[in-house]
């Protein structure tokens, strides 16, 4: 393994269970966003070689797919946007340097799916000869995340022009406590530009989010292309307002290279409405446009369809049914439909279990595991699918049920984490644990993770990003890091999130300040820091 042998890694094992974030102290002078799980640091600085290197000697990790070579030149942008390093200015002061950064990654797999170890381990030394940082994980995603980590230690030296590493030496130990970290975001109510899609994508790295959860299509619109029935796309708003298999394609690709799954959303049988445009047999009459027919089998020859392409795009092992909000009156009152339910001997709830249960089994049969929201679950939980996961928004202690009743769960209940909700504050955020009354090992191991959601009624590219965040950092942090370093009071946690918000603006990310909710303007003249 060269330089940095096995005996250097199973050292590095052994202190991971010894760590611990040190005292109150230490954590008011971190500058680390989300809490790693356990972290020591001093009080010297490092200067960055201006030929700052990655080293992979001894990684089992190929990197065929250029994926960790991208990350490395991705960590150079970001810690070198702030301020033009000048590389021919001359300062003549004591400056140790580090050298480069030594990645060992330990599955040469770049496979990304739900549940693949993010885990990583970061050192970075005040002295050495060269100096290095030395970085290994079990995955590439793991190293992705170290690399973002390293890059929050990084500052520019007004002094000597050059990026240092601030407080070295660093021991970071860290791993993410739920697997399912994600955001919504809305494209029916109003149109994403694709690089705004990607943006999202990239701040969503920042701050270890890893589930980008595309709500494609709704009532209002539907913009993607489906090649199997091709005139869907007609309920789009316009023309240039539409997203491609191979822009949809690009978004999965530029996600995957992050570490970020993308989950999509086919929303059945109600928020429906677009479908008719292009496929007008599918509303139930002319004047009841949805939910979608129930009675009729191209509805579900149709959902097939579009699976079918999904599966060709999405290769995140869950899909999104939705399910929500299902109102059957359409159904009851149209006489062609009425009739076909007295004769399958079924009334509204029935047909709406009947649904849900259908296009259940139509995923399946296309290798995906199922998420629906919850009111599936509130009123046919035991018919489910065994592989459903009940995604929780109306309120609290559906997830209790839910995982009580064996099935797994994902937690973004709407008033705490739906971040159109502009009133609801950063402290809010923090504050809301996914694992509220879950007392049973068994049943907390059920919720899967949280997702806050970006739904899209008053927003679109003008004001995504003001809108997200910092409220979206806050559940960053409470979905990453573990419960016991979870800042028990959201104001001890202030300080790090404020330098965060910062360091998204330095960034271009249009991260609003902390005072206030959404889409909150600074109050007065002063530092970003103090807003």
């Amino acid at each position: 393994m060269g330089k940095f042998g096995l005996k250097s890694v199973l050292l590095f094992a052994v202190v991971v269970h010894i760590l611990v974030i040190s005292a109150a102290a230490d954590i008011k002078n971190l500058k680390i966003w989300p809490m790693p799980l356990s972290v020591s640091y001093g009080h010297r600085n490092l200067q960055l070689s201006n030929e700052f290197v990655l080293k992979t000697e001894g990684s089992k990790y190929l990197d065929a797919s250029g994926i960790l070579k991208e990350g490395f030149s991705r960590l150079l942008d970001i810690i070198k946007v702030a301020h033009v390093v000048d590389t021919n200015f001359s300062y003549d002061g004591p400056s140790p340097v580090l050298k480069g950064i030594q990645v060992v990654v330990l599955s040469p797999s770049d496979e990304l799916q739900y549940g693949v170890d993010e885990s990583y381990n970061l050192t970075i030394p005040e002295k050495g000869n060269p100096a290095f940082a030395y970085l290994t994980a079990k995955t590439v995603f793991g190293a992705l995340h170290g690399f973002q980590t390293f890059s929050q230690a990084c500052h520019f030296n007004l002094t000597t022009r050059s990026i240092e590493v601030h407080q070295v030496p660093w021991t970071i130990v860290d791993r993410p406590r739920f697997s399912y970290r994600g955001i919504l975001i809305d494209t029916s109510r109003h149109y994403l530009p694709l690089p705004v899609i990607l943006k999202v994508i990239d701040s969503m790295a920042y701050a270890k989010l890893n589930v980008l959860h595309w709500h494609i299509v709704d009532t209002q619109s539907f913009p993607l292309e489906i090649p199997s029935f091709p005139k869907l796309w007609s309920g789009a708003y316009s023309n240039s307002e539409r997203y491609t298999v191979a822009d949809a394609s690009e978004i999965v690709r530029y996600a995957g290279r992050r570490g970020i799954n993308v989950l999509a959303e086919l929303d059945v049988p109600g928020h429906a409405k677009s479908w008719g445009i292009g496929y007008p047999s599918l509303w139930p009459s002319k004047n009841c446009q949805e939910p979608l027919d129930v009675s009729s089998d191209f509805t579900f020859k149709l959902i097939d369809g579009i699976l079918s392409d999904f599966s060709k795009i999405f290769k995140y092992k869950f899909v999104h049914l939705g399910g929500d909000e299902v109102d059957t009156s359409c159904w009851t009152l149209t006489p062609r439909i009425s009739k076909w339910l007295k004769q399958h001997r079924l009334n509204g709830t029935s047909a709406y279990e009947y649904f849900v249960l259908r296009a259940q089994k139509i995923a399946l049969s296309h290798g995906y595991e199922i998420i629906n929201w919850e009111e599936t679950f509130n009123n046919f939980g035991n018919k489910l699918s065994p592989k459903t996961i009940v995604h929780n928004w109306l309120g609290g202690g559906v997830a209790q049920q839910v995982t009580a009743a064996g099935l797994r769960c994902i937690v973004s209940n709407q008033d705490k984490w739906y971040l159109d909700h502009i009133d609801t504050t950063w402290q809010d955020f923090y504050s809301n644990e996914p694992l509220t009354n879950i007392t049973k090992p068994e049943q907390q191991r059920l919720v899967i993770g949280g997702e806050v959601c970006m739904w899209g009624e008053h927003i679109d590219g003008s004001n995504i990003e003001t809108t997200i965040w910092p409220r979206a950092a806050a559940a960053a942090e409470r979905l990453w890091t573990a419960y016991d370093n979870i800042a028990k009071n959201p104001e001890q946690a202030a300080r790090r999130l404020a330098y965060f918000r910062c360091l998204l603006n330095q960034r271009g990310v249009a991260s609003g300040p902390l005072t206030g909710g959404g889409r909150a303007a600074p109050d007065e003249p002063g530092s970003c820091y103090e807003q």
